[in-house]
């Protein structure tokens, strides 16, 4: 009858609203909460087949579904760690569990998360107070990250940072601002080289230098030669044998170049690259470039009438350093920085995103997992494709507003009053019919 239908009207009332309660109740209890998605309740009717017989109608009710919208993203809480790592626009940070890997699993579960305060344990592994640790894609020991899969977390790898690590840069490059002296050239001159002493470091942080000797050719009778033989010599090297390279090097007499490289010949070692300016030697500390200048160039090599000078000299490279802090850049690099200066890349953070963010499963700790309806996960590089950036000393906060959780506890506390009403209402009713007999 219409009576009893009203009453189960007024009871699935009463747990829509208990549902939406207990959705309230999480938002406001997680207001604080980094990372917190808020939940929210939508109510649907639910109606009965209807035969449209006069007179009669019976209630079909309510009933609640509940929604975790994760596609919200909350505002950014700046804080004084390096390692308080968010994501600035659509992205998860990728994640696994803590217990699964201290129990030595191998086949780790893959969870995600918008934002969390990552530390090193005791072994270095990177992760929250919570459980969750934080993968990555490690680096190569040039800094570079190869080529990952991006539809699965067979690549990635818990990150793991040794805070007693030591790391060498060794020298790649030189660049060598040399000014000659022309009349150094003439027939008539001494004849003298001049000695050029440049230090770089070796691959395993050793100093050693670079010797570098300009001999100026003198043969030409008729006055300045304008030509010169380099010498390079490797300090690391057998004194006996550590000629790694000999250049002939002949500079411009015209007006419009005069002083500038025309041309350079290789005697012996590595190649000189006009395009570059630069001549590739081979030395005990590794493979280096040492830049001359290009034919015609302003920088590099000169010869002019004035006195001899080093006019620029730089190079690449630091001796052995210890670790001082690891930061996290925007495109997702975890790089490590040393108190030499030296910056080494270690691990590349990717960004996961799925086609339905809000289909996601939530666990705890503010993760989330792959479901059916959230899609497949792709990881894109951070700022690619339709993902944000990565925010290093940040935090994401909660995205419950309270004072619209209170007016909706308001408005779930009078609905569930007058569901009740309803029930009571109907008890009276039928107590009346109950009293007819009497």
């Amino acid at each position: 009858m219409s009576m009893s239908s009203a009453m189960s009207a007024g009871v699935s009332g009463l747990a829509a609203n208990s549902t939406r309660l207990a959705t309230i109740s999480d938002n406001i209890a997680n207001s604080g909460t980094y990372g917190y998605k808020r939940m929210e309740t939508d109510f649907n009717s639910f109606v009965l087949n209807q035969h449209r017989i006069a007179g009669l109608y019976s209630a079909g009710g309510v009933t609640a579904t509940t929604q975790r919208l994760i596609e919200d993203d909350g505002a950014l809480s700046t804080t004084t760690h390096p390692l308080d790592i968010a994501v600035s626009g659509r992205g998860m940070l990728p994640v696994t569990s803590a217990v699964d890997l201290d129990n030595g699993y191998t086949d780790l579960p893959f969870m995600m998360t918008r934002t969390g305060s990552f530390r090193p344990d005791a072994e270095g592994y990177l992760k929250t107070e919570s459980g969750l640790v934080l993968m990555g894609w490690p680096a190569q020991a040039d800094g570079t990250v190869p080529t990952m899969s991006r539809d699965s977390m067979g690549g990635l790898e818990p990150i793991r940072i040794n805070p007693y690590q030591t790391a060498a840069d060794p020298t790649t490059e030189i660049s060598l601002g040399v000014r000659l002296r022309a009349t150094e050239t003439l027939p008539d001159a001494l004849g003298d080289p001049y000695d050029v002493k440049v230090d770089y470091y070796g691959n395993l942080g050793t100093s050693e230098s670079l010797n570098i000797s300009f001999i100026p050719d003198t043969s030409d009778a008729t006055g300045m030669s304008c030509t010169w033989v380099m010498e390079v010599r490797d300090s690391a090297s057998d004194p006996a044998s550590n000629l790694v390279g000999s250049y002939r090097i002949t500079f411009d007499e015209s007006q419009a170049n005069g002083g500038r490289i025309a041309s350079v010949t290789t005697l012996s070692g590595g190649a000189y690259d006009p395009v570059t300016g630069a001549i590739g030697l081979t030395v005990a500390g590794g493979p280096m470039d040492l830049v001359i200048g290009t034919p015609g160039g302003t920088t590099g090599l000169s010869q002019v009438s004035t006195s001899y000078s080093a006019t620029n000299i730089a190079k690449n490279g630091s001796p052995v350093g210890n670790l001082t802090t690891v930061e996290v850049d925007a495109d997702g690099f975890l790089q490590a920085t040393y108190d030499t200066g030296f910056v080494k890349t270690l691990y590349q953070i990717p960004l996961v995103d799925v086609p339905n963010p809000n289909g996601l499963t939530s666990v705890d700790s503010q993760a989330f997992t792959i479901s059916s309806t959230s899609g497949n996960f792709f990881l894109w590089d951070a700022g690619d494709g339709p993902t944000g950036s990565v925010q290093g000393y940040a935090l994401e906060e909660s995205t419950t507003d309270v004072a619209e959780e209170l007016t909706h506890l308001i408005q779930t506390q009078r609905a569930y009053s007058s569901n009740a009403k309803i029930i009571q209402t109907v008890d009276e009713m039928l107590q009346e019919t109950t009293n007819i007999k009497r």
